[in-house]
Order: structure tokens, then sequence, then C-alpha cells
């Protein structure tokens, strides 16, 4: 099902439980009950309320967002470093270079091709990822410089291998869900308190205030939907992108 479908639902699921509850609350209220009988206290509560729900959804919303950027991050840099490995190579041999080029490109490929859609679906790296760094490891460090033009690249293409595995690490630790359970049970237990609030203050039935309560419980919905999709920076819609790897190794058949 479409990410936007389903926010289109959930948008109008809670439009439309908002004014059947008022609709069936209407039709019980007497006709000598008057709503300007509101208590102010209720008044000043309800806004309260509002006020304190509004921080905790922007802290949320800013949260998410922010390991987004911190996952999309994690990804240029792990595509950085190995294109590091894959230039600084030419120093050596032809055929060590080769090898390390080549062991590089599987990597980036088996990345985007397969351990992509892998994150997504379980949140987690696959063991034939790491195999495959590992094999650039050994290119790398395996091979004993013969010149000192060769010695002195040979640290700085350790030190890209190490920052290339530091990043994949990371990248693996953003890719499941980053909100707990307790702060969904928090954000969804306040939406309807929140929500519920209104009818403290006595809605009709007049156009304007169906309006208004319908528009406010969509924008909730989607708050909340908003925080639920990038809650896991690669698995839903508004997610990170390979965009780095296929930026830095626009020579190879990625994505097809």
């Amino acid at each position: 099902m479409s990410e936007w479908l389903v926010l289109s639902l959930a948008m109008a699921a809670a439009c439309a439980v908002v004014l059947s509850i008022a609709f069936f609350n209407h039709r019980r209220i007497g006709e000598d009950d008057d709503p300007n009988e509101t208590p102010d206290v209720i008044e000043y509560m309800t806004m309260m309320i509002g006020v304190i729900y509004a921080i905790v959804l922007g802290l949320a919303i800013a949260g998410v967002w922010e390991g987004r950027g911190a996952a999309q991050e994690y990804v240029r840099q792990e595509a950085q470093a190995l294109h590091e490995i894959s230039v600084r190579s030419h120093v050596y041999p032809a055929e060590v270079r080769a090898r390390i080029r080549s062991d590089v490109d599987a990597y980036v490929t088996y990345v985007v091709d397969t351990e992509w859609k892998a994150m997504a679906d379980e949140g987690e790296l696959t063991d034939r990822g790491g195999e495959l760094l590992e094999r650039i490891r050994r290119d790398v460090t395996d091979y004993e410089p013969q010149t000192d033009h060769e010695g002195q690249a040979y640290q700085p293409l350790v030190d890209q291998v190490a920052v290339a595995d530091d990043a994949r690490s990371a990248r693996g630790a953003s890719a499941g869900a980053t909100m707990p359970g307790v702060v969904w049970f928090g954000l969804i237990t306040g939406a309807l308190v929140t929500v519920g609030l209104i009818f403290t203050l006595q809605i009709r039935r007049s156009f304007r205030e169906m309006l208004l309560a319908g528009l406010f419980s969509a924008l909730i919905a989607f708050l909340l939907f908003l925080i639920w999709d990038f809650d896991a920076p690669f698995g839903r819609g508004i997610s990170a992108t390979a965009e780095p790897f296929l930026t830095q190794f626009s020579h190879l058949d990625l994505g097809g």
C-alpha cells in the first residue's frame, strides 16, 4: 500500500471519527444547554495541553528528521571513502589496483542493488555485505608496498577502509526504527487527549466548528504520519537515498 494512501486514509479516518462523535454528542445535548457556560478553567487547561502536545510533536519531528539526516550523511561518508580507496589505489601495480577496484565495485553494486532493500525490509545489514567489505580490507592491508610512493599511499588507504567500515556500521545502526515504543504510546495518547478535549468546549454542529474540528484532527494525523515516515530512515517514503553511491560510482549500472 502506498505511503500517501496510508496518509490519506489516516487523515480521513481521523476526521470521520471526530465529526461522528461531534454529531452524536450534539444529538444527546438538551435544547436548554448553553455552550457559553463552559468554565474558563477548562478553556485554559485545553489551551495548555494543546501547547504542550505541540511542543512534544515538534521535538519528535525534529528528532526523526535529524536521524534521517544523519543516516544520509553516513551513506555519503561511506561512498566517499570507497571512492577514495578506488582512486588512491592508482599508485599500486596494475594487478593489485585492478583487484582493489573490482572488489570496491562489487561491494558498491551489492549495497545499492541488494543490501539497500534488506535494510528497508528488515532494518539491518547483511552478512554478505560485511564479507565484501572485508575482502576490500584484505586487498589493501595484505599488500606490501614496494616503493616509497606506495608506502606513502598505504596508510591513507587503510584509514579510508576504516572510515568506510565505521560509516557502514553507523548506517546499519540507523536502518531500524529510532522512536521507542513508549514515545509512540505518549504521542498517540496525547493525540487522543488533545482531540478529545475539543468536546469539553461543547462543540456544535455549525459548519465552521465542524470544519475546524475536522482540520485539526487531520493535522494531528498528518504530523503523526510524518513522524512514522521519518522514523525508519531507509525504509519508508521520505527516506535516505543511495544517491552518493550513484554519484561516486557513475560508471556502474546501479539501481537498475
